[in-house]
């Protein structure tokens, strides 16, 4: 009996123990788990968010400087990491609409400004209203802002731009008694200098200088807009090309061109292909509108030509000096897996200190109107920077941008072949014109 009670509590004592050793095994697990679990949780929080951002700056002047903003950026944001993905300017297009049908996008990409609408239309960029403030947009320039927005939402943030300028040699208007530093304010003043400054040679037969044309540097739809006063379709898809100031706009262009003759314009024209040969550089063409941008190839390449810049001249007293312009935003490609983290960096990228850096090391009119003026009165620029960027500056109140109308994005395919065939002569004023018009009626009224 006494040997039976002790074999009880022996296997009693045996089942205590045993029930103690597995909960401690339980606990001892739940305990493994547990630790696991927080130190999963470390890790995730201190893994970084990897932004992918694509650009076509990979020249040995930009790169650098896009380069160091977004090092800035990563050493100031302990959660987000960008890394620069450089795509040729060939390519960019065509391969970011393919990542994101592939739904592989990057995170960030660099755009045309003038297409930013035609985007969001046709779902290919993420918009980002929540994200954006009142003082961000504010920033801007007011056409700027205005293009990045499509049916209240703001697609992108502007990064840069640009306008068109007229160039001219200061020292040929010493020379023939024109007043030094003052500009023809109206076309016809333009042609008054322009035959002022004329050179022909010996037998007449050609023009040794050719004091202005036209379509020396800027195309056509150029001063169609100057004339107008405006872009020659109109937010409200209204379409002037058929009217009376674009076919005196022609005339005007034609008289010029039938004053120096089309082999010479052309030869001049091809001539700007290379910096050695460039004819306002050389001397051998007194003024001439051009994108501001052309500045920096007279500052590296012809440091010694004494010119000035001016507005563009007037079709006539009181019609405007309006201008054209372009440029490029910051946008989230459609499917980009963090649009938040992605805005962090396009905030970082357009803000005061970012864009003021690119200023003044690229020389380029950026967005932020601040920024901008900053870097005209910067110490960063020599006199003649500061002359040429305060111009820019000033020059875009009266620069309109020119968005492609969704219904016809490839209109300038269209239209641009019929305002060469008027200047080619294979086609009438009047009559290039009207096909122009019916033309852009009918593309317009696919999208109707």
């Amino acid at each position: 009996m006494i040997v039976l009670k002790f074999l009880k509590i022996v296997l009693l004592m045996s089942i205590i123990f045993l029930a103690a050793c597995d909960g401690f095994k339980v606990n001892s697990t739940r305990s493994d788990s547990l630790l696991n679990e927080t130190e999963s949780q470390a890790g995730e929080e201190n893994e970084k968010i990897v932004l992918d951002f694509w650009t076509f700056w990979g020249s040995e002047d930009r790169r650098p400087i896009i380069d160091s903003i977004i090092n800035d950026f990563n050493e100031s944001h302990d959660e987000i990491e960008v890394h620069h993905t450089y795509v040729p300017w060939s390519d960019i297009w065509t391969k970011n609409l393919a990542s994101i049908a592939a739904g592989d996008p990057p995170d960030i990409i660099i755009n045309d400004i003038n297409t930013v609408k035609l985007r969001a239309e046709k779902g290919q960029i993420e918009p980002v209203t929540e994200f954006v403030d009142k003082d961000t947009k504010s920033r801007f320039f007011e056409q700027m802002m205005e293009a990045s927005t499509y049916n209240d939402e703001v697609y992108a943030l502007p990064f840069n731009t640009d306008t068109q300028i007229l160039f001219y040699n200061d020292d040929h208007f010493t020379e023939v008694g024109l007043p030094a530093g003052q500009a023809p304010a109206t076309w016809e003043e333009l042609d008054e200098y322009g035959d002022t400054l004329d050179i022909t040679s010996e037998d007449g037969g050609t023009f040794e200088r050719v004091g202005f044309y036209p379509l020396v540097g800027a195309q056509a739809p150029v001063w169609i807009t100057n004339a107008l006063g405006q872009n020659y379709i109109t937010e409200d898809k209204e379409i002037s090309i058929d009217v009376p100031d674009v076919k005196e706009t022609f005339e005007w262009i034609l008289n010029s061109q039938n004053k120096y003759g089309k082999k010479q314009l052309d030869s001049i024209n091809s001539q700007f292909e290379n910096a050695q040969q460039d004819p306002f550089m050389a001397g051998n063409l007194s003024m001439m509108v051009q994108n501001a941008n052309y500045y920096v190839e007279l500052r590296d390449y012809a440091e010694d030509l004494n010119f000035k810049v001016a507005p563009l001249p007037e079709k006539e007293p009181g019609s405007g000096h309006t201008s054209v312009g372009g440029g490029f935003v910051a946008e989230v490609p459609k499917g980009a897996a963090n649009p938040e983290a992605s805005y962090k960096f396009i905030e970082f990228l357009t803000n005061y200190d970012s864009q003021l850096y690119w200023a003044e090391n690229n020389f380029d009119l950026v967005a932020h109107k601040e920024a901008g003026e900053a870097a005209a009165n910067s110490e960063a620029f020599n006199e003649k920077d500061q002359e040429v960027y305060n111009m820019m500056i000033e020059n875009m109140d009266d620069t309109l941008l020119t968005p492609q109308p969704s219904g016809a994005p490839d209109y300038v395919n269209s239209i641009n072949p019929i305002f060469e065939g008027i200047v080619a002569g294979s086609k009438s004023v009047d009559g290039g014109l009207s096909e122009a018009q019916t033309e852009l009626e009918r593309l317009m009224e696919i999208e109707k």
